[in-house]
């Protein structure tokens, strides 16, 4: 999911392995520290959004120099993390959005996996308009009455028809179903990525212009640019079961970590650490803050955290 900037996590001695969103088969690629006799070594997998980012900060900083591990990282999509995870080429995932085809892949029929436990954050994905807009037009709220208001969110990449901004393709969405399922007058625009995503949305702000939006929370840039959900179909359970047919709201989502089923088992006190990581959204969101709009590294930005919170993280470690 979702969101999310495309700067990996980096920070200490880790060497960061970075094979970009879809560039690579992690399947075939492992950390050169990965099983290696006598080095006690974490491989985690970070995501390309800023959230995810914000975990791997904290818990390789903690590793590190509260535990004396040497951290590695790897950026790769969600499904394929999945694979590289299975096969041990990483240990650990932080924050899954909800792949259940993959949980009944790996964590169910082959074993490969294990769940690791809540990340403690609840993830919602939406469609927003900036608050402003809301304010000026209450009734774009409401999925029903958008295509009022088509022709003043249409772009020159969405032709002559209102456009819904998304990130990557890679990140979980049913929107091209549900413009065409609720036969909505709008053309999902890709932009790539969390971060080009995000420096849309803002430029939008700046000009005081109207944008229909793919978003997620948490995520930290509600604080700069306050956005209101639109309100599609109630979501019920098994609604999104068929991704052609998807007309319903998506769900809210506690964020899953999982864990290769041979870590969990003989990973000893670093297992035991990443399955008791669990912290809060404003947590998450304070880390994301410092690293996308304060412009810390995400080392920096999880050292100030773990200085003023110590009671927290301490109920982590083994």
């Amino acid at each position: 999911m979702r969101f999310r900037t495309t700067a990996a996590v980096a920070g200490g001695s880790a060497l960061l392995l970075l094979t970009g969103c879809g560039a690579a088969d992690m399947t075939k690629q492992a950390s050169p520290f990965a099983n290696a006799q006598g080095t006690k070594t974490v491989t985690l997998s970070v995501q390309s959004w800023v959230g995810a980012q914000a975990n791997v900060a904290v818990a390789q900083y903690l590793l590190e120099h509260e535990m004396g591990y040497r951290v590695d990282t790897v950026q790769v999509d969600e499904v394929p993390a999945w694979d590289a995870l299975s096969q041990g080429r990483v240990d650990a995932i932080l924050e899954d959005w909800g792949h259940p085809d993959q949980e009944k892949r790996y964590v169910d029929d082959k074993k490969t996996i294990t769940k690791g436990g809540q990340l403690g954050v609840t993830g919602h994905i939406g469609w927003y308009v900036p608050t402003y807009f809301a304010e000026q037009h209450p009734d774009v709220t409401d999925w029903k009455n958008l295509d009022k208001y088509a022709d003043q969110l249409r772009t020159a990449e969405s032709g002559g028809k209102g456009q819904l901004l998304d990130g990557s393709p890679s990140y979980v969405t049913n929107d091209k179903a549900l413009v065409n399922n609720l036969k909505l007058n709008y053309q999902v625009v890709f932009s790539g990525s969390e971060a080009a995503q995000i420096t849309q949305i803002k430029q939008f702000a700046k000009e005081k212009k109207p944008f229909l939006t793919y978003w997620y929370s948490p995520q930290w840039l509600f604080e700069k640019v306050p956005m209101t959900e639109v309100k599609l179909p109630a979501y019920k359970e098994g609604c999104d079961a068929d991704a052609a047919k998807v007309a319903c709201a998506y769900p809210h989502t506690p964020l899953q970590k999982y864990l290769n089923t041979d870590f969990a088992k003989s990973g000893g006190k670093a297992a035991d650490f990443l399955k008791k990581f669990k912290w809060t959204t404003e947590d998450q969101n304070e880390v994301s803050l410092m690293i996308a709009n304060d412009k810390l590294t995400p080392e920096e930005a999880a050292k100030k955290w773990v200085g003023s919170h110590e009671s927290t993280w301490r109920a982590w470690l083994p």
